[in-house]
């Protein structure tokens, strides 16, 4: 352990907020631009990616978001592992993806966004 490296874990919070966020837009706008070709939770599924990258890249409703996003990664996982798929070239990502919804569902948005500025101001 290097305890002079936790003065970054903000920062590093930051930069998976943004980078996770950013995975789950790029992946939920094909989703809405095409709303009437899918089912459903498909439409769920769509709303909840686009919108919740959004929220997690400002750092709004974190939680929430990852939360819900933990579950769509999770019944995702599972459909793979249902259908043989192997963790190589099968559902690395989508695990990887899971294990960082939980950080960001337990730990929150962090001191830089949104939720933590306006609960500064707020006080």
């Amino acid at each position: 352990m290097i305890p002079v490296l936790f003065i970054y874990s903000q920062l590093a919070l930051a930069a998976l907020r943004l980078g996770f966020g950013l995975i789950f837009l790029v992946h939920g706008w094909p989703k809405i631009k095409n709303l009437h070709f899918i089912s459903f939770w498909g439409f769920i599924v769509a709303i909840t990616e686009f919108l919740g990258g959004i929220f997690i890249i400002f750092g709004l409703f974190t939680q929430l978001a990852a939360f819900l996003l933990a579950i769509i990664m999770l019944v995702a996982m599972v459909w793979r592992i249902k259908n043989k798929q192997a963790l190589s070239g099968g559902y690395e990502f989508d695990l990887i993806l899971f294990l960082a919804a939980i950080i960001l569902w337990t730990h929150g948005a962090g001191a830089y966004s949104l939720e933590n500025y306006w609960q500064i101001w707020l006080l």
